[in-house]
This record gives structure tokens, C-alpha cells and sequence, in this order.
């Protein structure tokens, strides 16, 4: 039994190994490596979808806290890599080159990849973390007003990240204080109404603008803000809603639904209230 212990513990061992440099080089933030091929990138990306989905040792890898570890610094290294490619587009004085454009794109590729096989590992929090403390800088830089009418591809890719996002918080993947979640919504909400708009009036404009939110996509923002919505403390709740109806776009997202249960909640709410007051406020018969 010891030596088949010993040979169970080896393998782990080079899963953990193969695992961790496969993500190395599929996103290629370790110093050790150079940028690779896309080639080269693509096969990394798929070793590691193929281990996440079909090694049996992979779910004990995960589990050990020294992937963890090493899981968090990718992720930091990976949105530092984005931010900084980022906030170089609003310096460079040819704002619409082509090739800081790709460099921007291939890092928030890399970080929507990072996204989907965090979610498959169940490790998200980290990752909904950095995205909630890099919002509002991130929109700083691409509402830029000299990006307006370029870098659709970016914007929108933007919004698919956060959907994620979205979908895990809203969802109840990753738990963030109320005050997180809040602040979350009020950060996206605006803009994601509004390229939501710009993007449909450019489809009406130009049949083959190709750069617009889908059904699925818009379909998977409104659910997990309304589910969002819902989970908030209801003076959270009302500050949103009241937004949401005074808004221009207010036919996007639908909020309906959470509109209805906070007025449930809150009708219920003032009557309980009521109730509790009312019976405080009868005499109590003397006892005979």
C-alpha cells in the first residue's frame, strides 16, 4: 500500500505540474516565457480544458492550496497585464492604432479565458474581485470621448466579461457583501444600457455592423441583474429601480420582474409592520 501511495502522490504531483505550466503558457504571463505563437497558445489552452474536463486528478489538484496559490497570482499578473495595456491606449497619440488595439484585445482575451476555466474550477471569487476593483478606472479609459466611434470589438467583448461577472455574483457563485454588489451595478448598469443602445442603432445604421449584443448575451445580463436586484436590501433596491425608470433606455434591461417583487416585499413589509403595531397598541384584558 505505500508504494502505491507513493506512486498516487508522484502523479498528482505532475498533474499539479502540467497544470500550472500549461496555464503559464496558455496566457503567457509567467517572466520565464516569452509571448508565444497563437498556435502555440491555443494548444496550452486546450490541455488545460482537456485536463479540467477529463483527469481524474485534477479535481485534487485544484484542491490543493498551493494551486490555489499560484492560481491567484496568474490572475493578478493577468489583470495587471490588461490594465496596463488599457490605460496605454488613451496615451498613445494615434489612438486608433491597430496594433495597441490587438495588444488590449489579447488581454482581455486572456482574461476572459482565465474566467471561463476559473468557473470550471469553481475558484471565481478572486476573479470577481479584481474585476469589481478595476470597473471604474476600466470605464474611465474606454468612455473615453476619443473612443466613441472606434473599438466596438473591445466594448463589447468588456461586456461579455462582465456578464460573467454578473452571472456569478447574481447567481450566488461568488458571495460579495451588499455594498460590493451595489456598487457593481451601479457601475455597469449605465454603461451596459447604453452601448446596448448605441450597438442596436448602429445595426439599424449599417446592416453589417458586426459589433453588437446578442440576444443570448443581453438575455444573460438581464437575468443576473434582475436576480441581483432582488437579493439586495430593499433601500439598495429602490435607489436602483428608481434609476432604472427614470433612465432613457428603460425598455433595456427589463427589470420588470424585480420592480414586481420589491414592491411585494415592501407591501408585505408595511403590513407586517402594521400588524406589529397595531397589536402593541391594543390593551391587554385583565386576567379574571
Amino acid at each position: 500500500m505505500p508504494i502505491f501511495t507513493n506512486i498516487q502522490e508522484t502523479e498528482l504531483c505532475g498533474t499539479k505540474k502540467v497544470f500550472l505550466s500549461a496555464i503559464r503558457f496558455a496566457t503567457s504571463t509567467s517572466d520565464s516565457f516569452p509571448l508565444f505563437e497563437d498556435d502555440l497558445r491555443t494548444s496550452a489552452q486546450e490541455q488545460v480544458e482537456f485536463m479540467l474536463e477529463d483527469d481524474e486528478k485534477i479535481p485534487l489538484a485544484i484542491a490543493d492550496d498551493e494551486i490555489k496559490v499560484e492560481i491567484g497570482i496568474l490572475v493578478s499578473k493577468i489583470f495587471c497585464s490588461f490594465e496596463n495595456e488599457l490605460f496605454s491606449l488613451i496615451l498613445e497619440p494615434d489612438i486608433a492604432n491597430k496594433d495597441i488595439e490587438k495588444k488590449v484585445m489579447r488581454s482581455l482575451s486572456d482574461l476572459e479565458w482565465m474566467c471561463n476555466t476559473l468557473l470550471k474550477m469553481d475558484l471565481m471569487k478572486d476573479f470577481v474581485s479584481h474585476w469589481a476593483n478595476i470597473s471604474s478606472n476600466l470605464l474611465k479609459v474606454i468612455e473615453d470621448k476619443r473612443l466613441d466611434s472606434i473599438l466596438w470589438g473591445l466594448k463589447i467583448k468588456l461586456i461579455e466579461v462582465t456578464s460573467k461577472v454578473l452571472d456569478a455574483v447574481g447567481y450566488g457563485t461568488v458571495v460579495l457583501p451588499a455594498e460590493s454588489r451595489v456598487e457593481l451595478l451601479k457601475t455597469w448598469l449605465p454603461y451596459i444600457r447604453k452601448m446596448k443602445f448605441l450597438s442596436d442603432q448602429m445595426g439599424k445604421t449599417e446592416a453589417a455592423f458586426p459589433y453588437k449584443m446578442s440576444e443570448d448575451l443581453s438575455q444573460c445580463i438581464e437575468g443576473a441583474i434582475v436576480s441581483l436586484v432582488s437579493a439586495l436590501p430593499s433601500n439598495d433596491q429602490a435607489d436602483i429601480l428608481a434609476d432604472w425608470i427614470s433612465a432613457e433606455q428603460v425598455k433595456y434591461p427589463d427589470l420588470s420582474e424585480a420592480f414586481e417583487i420589491w414592491c411585494y416585499r415592501t407591501k408585505s413589509a408595511n403590513r407586517r409592520l402594521d400588524e406589529a403595531l397595531t397589536e402593541s397598541a391594543t390593551p391587554l384584558s385583565p386576567s379574571s
